[in-house]
């Protein structure tokens, strides 16, 4: 399997049009049309997020959308694979698509009584059992946040 270092150059000759900077974390910025890698990382999230790239995905309005987004995301990367000399492990796809479902789990959870609320707009719910509202923060990369909208007795 090939060293990140060598992947972001083989990467950077095949896929000019994105700029490809070391950072932390691998993530993929359209605004900045920008993939992030990090050195110490594993080369599978590198063509995950050149996926992205490829794929044109730029935002989500909610957040149920975010699964098929990865999922194509993980297909893509997988089919790029063999022609980089990466083997990506289903495991690890699995278990980041499982990473996000209880990201939304967790955020779809009513904070007031646990049920499950619905997606009423970009970052806000609702719970059908007890009426509460709530905001959430992105929460992708840092720790989860539920605000209560409105008060309930």
């Amino acid at each position: 399997m090939p060293k990140i270092k060598s992947l972001v150059k083989k990467l950077r000759d095949t896929y000019p049009q994105f700029v490809f900077k070391e950072a932390e974390s691998f993530s993929w910025s359209p605004r900045k049309n920008t993939i992030f890698y990090s050195l110490n990382g594993d080369c599978s999230y590198l063509l995950h997020e050149l996926a992205h790239a490829l794929l044109g995905h730029v935002d989500y309005e909610y957040d149920i959308e975010l699964i098929p987004m990865e999922r194509d995301a993980w297909n893509v990367a997988a089919e790029l694979s063999a022609g980089f000399g990466v083997q990506i492990d289903e495991d690890l796809i699995e278990s980041n698509l499982d990473s996000y479902r209880d990201w939304m789990h967790s955020r779809s959870t009513c904070p007031h009584c646990s049920a499950n609320g619905l997606q009423i707009k970009k970052r806000a719910y609702k719970c059908p059992a007890c009426s509460q509202s709530w905001r959430v923060n992105d929460a992708r990369i840092c720790g989860l946040k539920r605000y209560k909208i409105q008060p309930k007795n």
